[in-house]
């Protein structure tokens, strides 16, 4: 009887090597919906997985919940389960006046203020996304005609700021294009267990000098950029997977 992941709740050595990842696990349920031959192997507490094949291709899908301490459990048990390359397909807030709800933007490396990673490594070691998934992740986006920046994301700990500012006014100053919650722990981790990762992010509002109470991801915009982002982390994963990337 194989081993079953204690929070994944998957056997080991259950999934192909390329894996989509998202924080929601109604995202992850509409991204297998793109697979044919779709499985669900296993539903607990906020994660979800899901095999299939697209284009042909072996896939898997995870959701892996909101913040780093959450989803570094979610990544470390999928490279258990097998998966080598690791694409996040997530939401994020524009640091930058250029970069508007609904853009798309892929990761090519992280801050590390997470509040995890630095229980991991030093933080002097960078959390930086794999070249050859980045570079299939932009030219997914030149063949679909979509804008995609690439650059240096924030990855924080908190979303409600209290007594304390965000680094997000700081980190915008230093020209990083947005801020999330979860890149850099993926990004991290993968350096060190040896396997690949990226990101592509879809804006979901303006987070320089961020009003929470003004914060509202549900809109027609938002829901595009999502779709579009799995849209070319599909492509992108299935050519990797083909070795055609």
């Amino acid at each position: 009887m194989k081993e079953i992941l204690p929070i994944l709740k998957i056997p080991v050595d259950s999934l192909p090597p390329d894996v989509l990842v998202c924080g929601d696990p109604a995202r992850a349920e509409a991204i297998a919906r793109e697979l044919e031959q779709t499985e669900e192997l296993a539903y607990n507490r906020e994660y979800r997985t899901f095999i299939g094949r697209y284009q042909g291709a072996p896939l898997a899908v995870c959701s892996h919940g909101v913040g780093a301490a959450g989803a570094a459990v979610c990544f470390e048990e999928l490279i258990r389960a097998g998966a080598r390359r690791l694409i996040r397909v997530g939401t994020a807030g524009s640091l930058s006046s250029e970069i508007r709800d609904g853009d798309l933007v892929i990761a090519s490396a992280a801050v590390r203020e997470d509040g995890l990673t630095e229980q991991l490594v030093p933080l002097s070691f960078p959390a930086v996304a794999d070249i050859g998934v980045t570079r299939a992740l932009e030219e997914s986006a030149r063949k679909a005609g979509v804008q995609c920046p690439t650059g240096i994301v924030l990855t924080v700990a908190a979303f409600y700021p209290a007594l304390l500012d965000l680094p997000n006014n700081l980190m915008s100053k230093a020209r990083c294009l947005a801020v999330e919650m979860e890149c850099a722990a993926l990004f991290v981790i993968a350096a060190l267990k040896g396997v690949q990762a990226g990101a592509v992010l879809a804006i979901d509002g303006m987070a320089i000098d961020f009003d929470a109470d003004a914060y509202n991801p549900h809109r027609e915009a938002v829901h595009q950029a999502v779709s579009d982002g799995i849209g070319l982390s599909l492509e992108a994963a299935a050519r990797l997977a083909k070795g055609e990337a």
